[in-house]
């Protein structure tokens, strides 16, 4: 009997969700290509947080690598969940944006730059309110400037997920990567419940909040492009996919008129049942032998 039919490949993979935002962006880019900008040896941390008595992070939670993903010019940018839940105050959203920004400007001169972005991230940082409003903005800027010149590939991974004003960046995005494990959506579970009550959301249902904002689910609604196992191996090689299949015949954010129709013909007098939504939405899915929607 071989090595690899004793121990399954799913144990023998390196998990994505594992890794810590750094060696996450550096497992995408191909080796040796990737610089890393505003390090934390560079010391650029929130001025706010120490005096609300929390201790900041030298790279504010935030990770930005310029290098080359399957051969072609690209940066990758990785929220830190570990660190605030990924939130995004002044500096993490100004390194973000900045980042951006200046795949913007060598995309337009010729030196098309892919962007993706590793969001683990609960939204705006509640500590620094305002300033991290006006990131989250600055960055849903620096995000429509870019796609029109090349891909800006969102990776949903980790069980921090996506929310907040995050999740409206995410979904600007050329295209969203996610994992079974991951979640994506405007309002947080806990927000939600103690906004209107356990009657509207139980928080501690965690079957009832992976069938509404879990990875599988947005995929299967077409609101997601690729669900992937958390495989670091699998998931490069998902970005690797877009990055050369270029910019989308048309971003879903651009498609108003069909998510008005969808949104009008929901019945709201009765509970939406989730999987109903996926037969009636009908998103793309990846096809796989063993699991649909899965990539293995």
């Amino acid at each position: 009997m071989s090595y690899p039919t004793v121990i399954p490949e799913f144990v023998l993979r390196q998990s994505f969700i594992e890794l810590d935002a750094r060696a996450r962006a550096q497992s995408l880019m191909d080796p040796g290509s990737w610089r890393e900008l505003v390090g934390p040896f560079d010391r650029i941390e929130s001025p706010w947080l120490p005096e609300q008595g929390i201790a900041p992070q030298f790279d504010d939670g935030c990770v930005v690598l310029k290098g080359a993903i399957a051969g072609k010019a690209a940066v990758v940018i990785a929220l830190e969940g570990g660190f605030q839940a990924g939130s995004m105050g002044e500096v993490s959203g100004a390194k973000m944006a900045a980042a951006l920004d200046l795949a913007t400007r060598d995309s337009q001169n010729g030196k098309k730059t892919v962007a993706v972005l590793l969001l683990e991230t609960g939204g705006v940082r509640l500590q620094e309110a305002n300033l991290g409003l006006n990131a989250i903005a600055e960055v849903m800027a620096s995000i429509l400037a870019l796609r029109q010149h090349a891909p800006v590939i969102t990776v949903i991974a980790g069980t921090v997920g996506c929310f907040g004003g995050m999740a409206l960046a995410a979904g600007l995005s050329s295209y969203i990567v996610m994992t079974p494990e991951a979640r994506l959506g405007l309002n947080g579970p806990e927000v939600i419940e103690q906004e209107s009550g356990i009657e509207e959301f139980d928080s501690s249902d965690r079957a009832l909040i992976w069938a509404i904002n879990g990875g599988e689910q947005r995929v299967a609604m077409g609101v997601a492009d690729e669900l992937v196992l958390d495989d670091a191996q699998k998931i490069a090689a998902i970005v690797r996919s877009h990055v050369e299949a270029g910019l989308p015949a048309v971003h879903r954010s651009q498609q108003v008129d069909l998510y008005r129709e969808r949104i009008r013909a929901l019945d709201t007098s009765r509970q939406i049942d989730p999987l109903t939504l996926r037969e009636t939405w009908g998103g793309k899915t990846t096809v796989s032998k063993t699991r649909k929607g899965v990539t293995r």
